[in-house]
């Protein structure tokens, strides 16, 4: 087992190096200076002026240089600083907006696993009924709306007509409470949730097919057992390979992908922030938060694949 952590430890090292490096050199080579996003239109005509806030941004030295000096500075957590917003560390931002971009994540992905598993279980223990038929008509539905429809549907739906929940805005539960907290958080979690149900259930569906023809599900059946108990006691854990890790990918993608929510529903989250640092041409935050997203995404995928012999002892005797 040491041997096998030793050899996940080192690609998640060799893994993290190339993606840094990647963001970092991608996120270098957009259009525009940050000098001039820096010093504004006022500025822009000072060309002594623009080569001195290149200097003292580090903008003249080569890629790599700057590289190198990055990433020896982020290894020990200094992400760099702001280039518009100056003294405002981007490790900082960071650490004030994961909280908000973690719980859509979390709560989406909760909302999608309830849903989810067991419409695919249903579907499975149904195949080819109109039950079954029904679902896979709904989650292909929900497979095909993209979610900034879905959000505007439930804005729509339930702050417009209903009046039951805020359209926008958010609440922090250290200001308002748990319960103000939910009513900001869930129409945006439901929509980042709405594809994931559809791709969760497909995927326990198939699984789950697949399980009831195996030899152990016939033997319970054989000594009496119930359908319920069959289904979610022995056949949904050894079908929950897939789904494990799916939620483990789909929770790295949606860290990064709520770009497009929070910007709708008007959160201060990575995505916002994101968002307003591409406009700002802020180089140093695009490339802390494109980083820690990717960074996040590798590291859950690595988790993910330990998580595997917890879940599945054949793999754990492997």
């Amino acid at each position: 087992m040491g041997k096998v952590l030793v050899q996940r430890l080192g690609r998640l090292l060799a893994t993290l190096f190339a993606v840094t490096f990647l963001s970092f050199m991608m996120t270098s080579l957009l259009p525009g200076d940050p000098a001039t996003a820096v010093l504004g239109t006022e500025g822009i005509q000072n060309e002594e002026l623009l080569l001195k806030v290149r200097e003292d941004l580090g903008l003249n030295k080569p890629l790599p240089v700057r590289y190198i000096t990055w990433l020896g500075d982020a290894v020990t957590g200094d992400l760099g600083e702001s280039y518009i917003n100056r003294g405002q560390q981007v490790s900082t931002t960071i650490k004030q907006r994961l909280p908000v971009t973690a719980q859509l994540a979390f709560m989406a992905i909760f909302f999608a696993v309830v849903i989810a598993v067991p419409v695919g279980v249903w579907g499975a223990y149904r195949q080819g009924k109109w039950q079954d038929k029904s679902s896979s008509a709904v989650m292909q539905v929900l497979l095909s709306v993209p979610n900034f429809v879905t959000g505007i549907f439930l804005i729509w739906l339930f702050a417009v007509k209903l009046d039951w929940l805020p359209a926008s805005n958010w609440n922090r539960i250290s200001d308002k409470g748990l319960t103000e907290n939910l009513k900001t958080a869930v129409l945006p979690s439901l929509a980042l949730a709405g594809t994931q149900v559809a791709i969760f259930s497909r995927l326990v569906r198939s699984d789950m097919i697949a399980t009831l023809q195996e030899n152990f599900v016939l033997s319970a059946r054989a000594k009496g057992l119930t359908n319920r108990f069959i289904l979610f006691r022995h056949a949904l854990r050894p079908s929950s390979l897939s789904l494990a890790t799916i939620v483990g990918i789909n929770f790295g993608a949606l860290l990064g992908g709520t770009v497009i929510i929070e910007t709708l529903f008007a959160i201060p989250g990575l995505g916002f922030r994101l968002i307003n640092a591409i406009f700002q041409r802020d180089i140093l935050v695009i490339q802390g938060i494109t980083v820690f997203i990717a960074t996040a995404y590798v590291v859950i995928n690595t988790l993910v694949d330990l998580f595997y012999s917890i879940l599945d002892p054949r793999i754990r005797k492997g």
